[in-house]
Parts: structure tokens; sequence; C-alpha cells
């Protein structure tokens, strides 16, 4: 090992060790090494957050299954919304362009998850059109259309008007602000919990998977120093826990009149409203949007 007091260098092994601004710092093939293994343990680490993120966010999309097996089965939509399914939609459809290469590079992953969520949710808003009533027929049609009018907006100006990093930061904002809105749907079943201290309304995979979803992906923007990922996903997981917590708090109560809940309603994306029955004290829980 040779050392240098002006310096502060040596060399040993290939290592060179120098002194820089008063500290000791590495430099050579081993420092390179060290480096790249580093960025290789991120990207597996960024890798496996993202997978989990997509196998709880299918479970997400997945979950109003047994709903519209119930919605097919009685041919009518009875009191379910399907303004979640629709901002759901929008969501999946912003976040799946965002993920795209020529718009945000290395978060195809992205794009793979929220393009198979697109293609639930349109399946979900079709058989909803079909048995809803006229009313909500035309509502729910309406809101299609305005889903696809801002998407087709969003992507012409993106592609026409935007290039580089201005168009991953248009395209950024759009898919973080619905994706926001996704995950606040639940907060009035959450405020419908507080009030009659009854998690009937609430079923606990859902809020377990909103939970899971939204910590996975907000690890991974975090890894990827990406707050159009971070962000709404922070703000999902932080909700994700509340539920969870409300849950613990409530988990005894099951409605104050004995009824349990079934399974069509627990799989529900907290847009069931009580039917039949003692009707809840208080006022009727509004649809989620």
């Amino acid at each position: 090992m040779q050392q240098k007091d002006g310096g502060g260098v040596g060399a040993m092994e290939g290592l060179v060790i120098g002194k820089r601004g008063g500290c000791w710092i590495a430099d050579g093939p081993m420092n390179s090494y060290f480096i790249e293994l580093c960025f290789l343990c991120l990207l597996c680490f960024s890798f496996s957050f993202s997978a989990a993120g997509n196998a709880f966010g299918l479970f997400l999309f997945l979950a109003p299954i047994i709903t519209f097996k119930r919605i097919i089965v009685k041919k009518s939509t009875e009191k379910f919304s399907g303004v979640p399914y629709i901002m759901t939609l929008l969501n999946c459809l912003l976040s799946s362009w965002y993920g795209l290469p020529f718009v945000s590079p290395h978060n195809i992953l992205v794009t793979i998850i929220n393009g198979t969520g697109a293609v639930i949710e349109i399946i979900y808003v079709f058989i909803f059109i079909l048995y809803a009533p006229k009313k909500e027929k035309l509502k729910i049609s309406g809101l299609f259309a305005f889903v696809i009018t801002v998407f087709s907006a969003v992507v012409f100006i993106s592609l026409f008007a935007l290039h580089g990093n201005s168009r991953k930061v248009f395209c950024g904002f759009a898919a973080a602000i619905f994706s926001i809105i996704m995950y606040g749907s639940p907060l009035s079943i959450m405020r419908l919990v507080i009030k009659t201290k009854s998690v009937e309304f609430m079923p606990f995979f859902l809020s377990l998977f909103v939970f899971l979803c939204g910590t996975s992906w907000f690890i991974y923007g975090v890894l990827g120093r990406d707050p159009f990922i971070a962000v709404p996903n922070g703000v999902g997981s932080a909700l994700g826990t509340l539920q969870l917590i409300l849950y613990l708090i409530y988990r005894g109560n099951k409605g104050k009149n004995g009824k349990t809940t079934t399974e069509e309603e627990s799989m529900e994306m907290g847009t069931a409203k009580p039917m039949g029955g003692e009707e809840l004290k208080g006022d009727t829980p509004k649809d989620t949007c």
C-alpha cells in the first residue's frame, strides 16, 4: 500500500483511497462494483414492490365480481352505485397512459396493472348500464362519456402539445389526482362506520388490500423517486390504515339489528346501502364517488 500525505492517496489490490474535503473516500474498481451492487439491489427491491402492487391491485379490481354476479342474477343494480367504477376506470386509463415508456420511462408495470384494471372496469360499467334503471343508466352513460372525453383530451395534449419532462409532469398530475379520488371513495363509508359504530358495510379484506396495494406502490414510487406514484399511493396507504384501525375498533359490531353481512355486500367497495329490514338511524349514506 502506498500513501501520499499531500493528497492522502493510496492503492492496494486495485482500491484507491483518497482524502477529499477532509473525508476518506474509496475509488476504483472495487468502488464501482459496490455501486453496481447497490444499484442492482435497488432494482430488485423496486421490482419486488411493483410486482406486489400489481398482485394487490388485481385483488382490488376483482373484488366486486361477486357484486356483479348478484346484479346479473337479479337483473337489477338495486341500490348499488356505479360511480366508483367510473372513477376507477378513469384512474386506470390515466395511470396506464402515464406508465408508457414515451411518457414515463421504467414504469411499464404501472401500465400493465392499470391496463388490466381498465379492461375489468369497462366490463363492470357495461354490466351496470345494462341492468341499471333508466335514470341511473343515463347518469352512468353520461359519466362514461365524460371519462372517455377527459382521457382523450389528456392523450391528445400529451402527444401533440407536450414533449419530454413536461409531458411526464402533465400526465403524472392527471393520474395522481384521480388516483387520490379513487382511494378517497370509501371516505363516506368510513363516516358511516364511525356514526353507526358498525363495520357491517366496510369489508376487512377490501380495506386490507387497499392498504397493501397503496403501501407497495408508495414504496415503489419512493425508490424510483417518482412523486406521481408515491404521493397518491401514500394517500391510499394512509386511508387503508385508517380503515383497518376503524375495523379493529368496531370489529365486534355487525349491525345494530344483529343482521350479518351477506357475501355480496362484504365484497362491495363501500357502495352498498342498507336494504330491507330496519333502517339505520340518521342520514342514508350517500353514493361514493
